[in-house]
C-alpha cells in the first residue's frame, strides 16, 4: 500500500474521545518495548510520527493514527512491565476490554511479540483472551533481522507451539529495519479492513435482486 497520507489524531482514554468518522481500526496490542511504534513507522514510510521510547510503560492512552483517510492505527499501552503500578495496569486493563469488546469499528488486532524470545505468560493470555472473543488476530513477530535466517524457523515454530496459534490466523515475521514483512502485513489489513464493506455489497445486491 502506497501510504500519502498520516497523521496522529489523538491520546484517548475512552469512548467520548475516539473519532467518530467510522473508518476501520487496526489495533495493537504487545508487551512495552517490543517495538509498536517502529512497526508502525515502517508501515506508514515516517520516521517519527509513532514515538518511540527507551522507557516502557510511556504510552498510557489509545493513540490514534489516521492513514490515507483510509483506516485507523490504535496502540494500546504495552503490558508486562513491572515498574507500572497495579492500579494503573487495571486501569489500562479495563480501557482496553472496553475498547475491544465494544468497539464496533474494530477489525483485527496485530499481536506483536519477540521474534527472538518464547512468547511472554502476557502475549499467551492476551491471544487466548481474542480468541475465546472471536476477535480477528494477526501476530507479527518483529525485530527478525536480530537473529539469523538460519534461526528463523525454529523461532517462529516455537513462537506459534507457545501461542497455540489457530490455523486461521496469520503469523508474519517482521522487520522495522530492513522492512521484512511490511507487504505481507499490508496485505492481511487491506484485507480485514474491507472485509465488512464487501459483505455489505454483497447483501446489498442480494436484497435489490429479492426485491426485482
Amino acid at each position: 500500500m502506497k501510504v500519502t497520507q498520516s497523521e496522529f489524531v489523538i491520546s484517548a482514554v475512552g469512548p467520548d474521545q475516539y473519532p467518530d468518522d467510522a473508518l476501520p481500526e487496526i489495533a495493537l496490542a504487545g508487551r512495552s518495548n517490543v517495538g509498536k511504534s517502529s512497526l508502525i513507522n515502517k508501515l506508514i514510510n515516517r520516521k517519527n510520527l509513532a514515538r518511540t521510547s527507551s522507557t516502557p510503560g510511556k504510552t498510557q492512552c489509545l493513540n490514534y493514527y489516521r492513514i490515507n483517510e483510509q483506516l485507523y492505527f490504535v496502540d494500546f499501552p504495552g503490558y508486562g512491565y513491572a515498574k507500572v503500578s497495579k492500579t494503573q495496569r487495571e486501569a489500562w486493563g479495563k480501557m482496553i476490554e472496553r475498547y475491544l469488546l465494544e468497539r464496533e469499528t474494530l477489525k483485527l488486532v496485530l499481536l506483536v511479540v519477540d521474534l527472538r524470545h518464547p512468547p511472554s505468560k502476557d502475549d499467551e493470555m492476551m491471544y487466548e483472551w481474542l480468541k475465546h472473543y472471536e476477535i480477528p488476530i494477526c501476530v507479527v513477530a518483529t525485530k527478525a533481522d536480530k537473529i539469523p535466517r538460519s534461526r528463523w524457523a525454529k523461532h517462529a515454530k516455537q513462537m506459534k507451539t507457545s501461542l497455540l496459534l489457530r490455523g486461521e490466523d496469520t503469523f508474519i515475521m517482521y522487520s522495522s529495519e530492513t522492512g521484512m514483512g511490511k507487504d505481507e502485513l499490508w496485505s492481511v489489513i487491506l484485507n480485514h479492513s474491507k472485509r465488512d464493506q464487501s459483505n455489505e455489497d454483497e447483501q446489498l445486491i442480494e436484497e435489490l435482486g429479492t426485491e426485482e
